[in-house]
């Protein structure tokens, strides 16, 4: 059985959602943010997931944390230590170890996602597929699954710029891997992000 290990932030003013917040204050970022973190625990929820995980930064006190918990019944860890690349390798590792089979690692701020694309990620991850990754509108990703833990697939990416999916692409071909993609998605970052998303309905 698979499992969804979402990384989530505190939604707290200020320490999240950076760039989102220089252009709609700290307040509002960190009210998004949590909008979207509560929509992605309850995307996860509705899958044919065997578990849902949060891992939690920067640990996992925060109120919002505990409340996803008991609504959506997920489990909560502390991110592991690191940059970007570091902490999804060591979670992703310290889940497969753990678990029963493949892993789903998620983003929280991406308001395209639907239980279809994790679906249709975890029945690739079921099939056999080495990796699924799921490429975002602006060269990152939004979801990232293995059957292995594999460090290089993580170290020396540009993360946070447009060559993120191609350097990823590059690591999968030379580790050898069989993987699927799926749709393009569209996280919120930006301030022209969050426009667009309330535009597509996304929010209130």
């Amino acid at each position: 059985m698979a499992e969804i290990l979402i990384f989530a932030r505190a939604p707290i003013p200020g320490a999240c959602k950076s760039r989102l917040a220089r252009g709609i204050g700290t307040v509002r970022a960190a009210r998004v943010y949590r909008a979207m973190l509560t929509r992605t625990v309850a995307i996860a929820s509705c899958t044919g997931a065997s578990s849902v995980h949060l891992a939690c930064a920067p640990d996992t006190r925060h109120p919002v944390f505990h409340q996803l918990r008991r609504r959506f019944g997920c489990r909560l860890h502390r991110q592991p230590p690191g940059d970007l690349g570091q902490r999804m390798h060591r979670a992703l590792a310290g889940q497969l170890r753990e678990g029963i089979g493949p892993v789903l690692l998620l983003g929280s701020d991406c308001p395209s996602l639907t239980v279809a694309d994790l679906d249709d990620a975890l029945t690739a991850l079921k099939a056999g597929h080495d990796a699924v990754i799921g490429p975002t509108e602006d060269g990152g990703y939004a979801l990232v699954g293995l059957h292995a833990p594999a460090a290089q697939l993580f170290q020396g990416v540009s993360w946070s710029t447009s060559r993120v999916i191609g350097q990823s692409r590059h690591r999968l071909r030379r580790l050898g891997w069989r993987w699927r993609e799926t749709r393009p998605l569209t996280d919120v970052d930006h301030p022209r992000d969050w426009q667009r998303a309330r535009r597509a309905g996304s929010f209130d």
